[in-house]
């Protein structure tokens, strides 16, 4: 057992309750996933059940080693690194949204062509972005009310980046909007300049719903969530919410899930409407906790990080990781319209698992790194006190 415990030690650094978080949550992804996917391997892989659970225990493994091999690197090139990111962003935006592989109606992947593995450019962008606003940030607490050399940058990324995600995929765009507004609301922007930030969002979400693929639906979504009327309830959320209803305090047990033979997508954008029916009330409470507990351990980051740099990056990734599963677990029960995000770390997905990982090994890096600086300093601290004696 000691030298178990010496080997974590050694190897998992930094905050170890985010450590316990991420391998709850992995635990909690393959047995749901594995549940929700069940009816589905069985039809389209002639009965073999355990496709999609070997599949999606490999991509989860490989999220928890992409995480610890982030967590290692130092956390302070990464602000070099997010620029270098966005600027090969945006033209990977542009092509996915001219030639990328189309899904419900929207140009979203690209397909890498030697692994023959799709993904998300906007995954890359999002972690780029939230990474570079930190960084400019960061460099620029002392002129932070500076309008040509803070604001402008910093509006003109986030107007880009938005802009383009948006076009094909609002809800992202939405989500890593708000999440930048709060990281420059940290990072002590003036409130007029929020102001302003909210306003040219808004100006370019509207924009990119007129010009963009999905704009039908996204007035669509909105409209069906305003109806009061319960004949007009969409037929995801309607089954979303029986699963939820029929599962009780306790839930039916894990693995007899109805609704996922009934529900489109119940491994990723109503994973967490499954959790809920099979494991009740307790279990959607607990993957609450989860993320809850998530949000205040990445804020602790910021609150004892050494360096503007690392609190701000901690604090943005941390936000981008709750809101979404926020989001993803308000639409389960019905609090926002239906936007198609995954719920981080548990939803069923390919590279997004990876972008997950990583944002997660940068908030365990900055961790690492100031609790190694606050050695540091310690250390130094009593070599000068015994120098004195």
């Amino acid at each position: 057992m000691a030298k178990v415990k010496i080997w974590l030690e050694e190897n998992l650094k930094g905050d170890p309750i985010i450590w316990a978080i991420v391998l709850l949550l992995a635990m909690i992804s393959i047995l749901a996933v594995y549940s929700a996917t069940g009816s589905i391997a069985y039809r389209k892989m002639g009965g073999n059940t355990e496709i999609y659970l070997f599949k999606h225990s490999a991509l989860i493994l490989g999220s928890l080693v992409v995480m610890w091999g982030v967590h290692t690197i130092p956390y302070k090139y990464f602000s070099k690194l997010s620029l270098f990111a966005l600027w090969i962003s945006v033209p990977m935006l542009l092509v996915t949204y001219a030639f990328g592989a189309t899904k419900n109606e929207a140009n979203r992947w690209l397909t890498i062509p030697i692994i023959n593995q799709s993904f998300q450019p906007s995954d890359l962008a999002k972690l780029a972005l939230i990474a570079a606003v930190a960084g400019m940030l960061a460099k620029r607490q002392r002129k932070i009310a500076d309008i040509k050399g803070t604001f402008i940058p910093i509006i003109i990324w986030i107007g880009i980046i938005c802009l383009l995600i948006a076009l094909a995929n609002m809800s992202t765009a939405v989500m890593l909007l708000a999440t930048c507004l709060l990281l420059m609301f940290i990072g002590r922007v003036p409130v007029k300049y929020l102001m302003v930030v909210g306003m040219v969002g808004a100006l370019v979400l509207s924009s990119a719903i007129l010009m963009g693929q999905r704009g039908d639906v996204f007035f669509y979504r909105i409209e069906k969530f305003m109806n009061d009327d319960p004949g007009e309830i969409p037929f995801q959320a309607k089954h979303s919410y029986m699963a939820i209803a029929t599962g009780g305090i306790t839930g039916k047990g894990p693995g007899k899930s109805e609704q996922r033979n009934i529900l489109p997508h119940p491994y990723s954008d109503f994973i967490y409407a499954i959790i809920i029916e099979e494991y009740g009330m307790v279990g959607g409470g607990f993957v609450l906790f989860l993320y809850l507990a998530l949000l205040y351990r990445g804020m602790r980051v910021v609150a004892i990080s050494t360096r503007p740099f690392g609190g701000l990056l901690s604090a943005g990734l941390s936000f981008s990781l709750v809101i979404q599963a926020m989001i993803n677990m308000g639409v389960a029960v019905g609090l926002v319209p239906i936007t198609g995000l995954p719920l981080p770390m548990v939803s069923m997905g390919g590279t997004s698992l990876i972008f997950t990982g990583i944002s997660l090994g940068i908030i365990l890096s900055v961790s690492r790194g100031d609790h190694e600086d606050a050695f540091v300093g310690e250390e130094k601290s009593v070599k000068n006190l015994v120098k004195v004696a």
